[in-house]
This record gives structure tokens, sequence and C-alpha cells, in this order.
């Protein structure tokens, strides 16, 4: 896991409470990325431990999906 200091911890942290909120919804990766019109690959990169880049765009879109606040996905209750 990246340092809370380094700009890459952002990325793992939402990457991590994506996978989490599309779990709690019963979805699998294939899915999502039909709901969101996305590469099943598209959702399995930003959901990799691997430093991934999205867009707000695409955040807003998975929050929408997902029926979700955005903030959930900045959520740090589950630091590990």
């Amino acid at each position: 896991m990246f340092d809370r200091n380094n700009e890459n911890y952002v990325y793992e942290l939402v990457s991590k409470n994506i996978k989490k909120q599309r779990k709690l919804k019963g979805l699998t990766q294939e899915q999502l990325a039909n709901l969101m019109n996305y590469s099943t690959q598209f959702i399995s990169n930003i959901e990799s431990k691997n430093h991934q880049t999205f867009s707000l765009g695409t955040l807003w879109r998975l929050a929408l999906i997902l029926d979700i606040n955005i903030k959930e996905l900045f959520d740090e209750e589950d630091k590990k």
C-alpha cells in the first residue's frame, strides 16, 4: 500500500473502495462494465492494486451506477 503522502495513495484507496462497493451491490466486473458501457478490462484495471489513473467523470459515473455518494469512494475507514 502506498504511503498517504504519496499521490498514488488516492488511486489505491479509490480502487479498493470501487471493488468493495461493486461487491456489496452483488455485481461482477463484467456486469459493472456493461452498466457503464466500459470494457471489463477497464474495470479490472481500475480495481487493480497497480497504479491506474481514471477521470473524475469515471468516478462520477461509477457512483451513479453503484447508487452511492461519490465521497464513499474516498472513504479511508478500512485503511490497511
